[in-house]
């Protein structure tokens, strides 16, 4: 059987974001007081996220609502 190209490019994204993560993980338990400080920084990451998913929802919507009202549509080309 043979794979798609995009279930390759998928493994290798999430194997790189994995060790993405390894490291980031590590690297931060030693800079500048470790997971300590974490507490005084979630705030502000919560934030962003839930921003960040907040502005591609609307975008989403958007994109959404405009396909249903037929406002992506050809220009030039009518439905018959």
């Amino acid at each position: 059987m043979r794979k798609h190209p995009s279930l390759v490019l998928l493994a290798a994204c999430l194997v790189g974001i994995g060790l993405f993560a390894a490291w980031a993980f590590t690297r931060g338990a030693r800079f500048a007081g470790g997971w300590a400080i974490m507490h005084q920084v979630w705030p502000y990451i919560l934030a962003g996220v839930l921003t960040f998913a907040a502005v591609l929802g609307g975008f989403v919507w958007l994109a959404l609502y405009s396909d249903r009202r037929g406002f992506d549509t050809r220009a030039g080309h009518d439905r018959r």
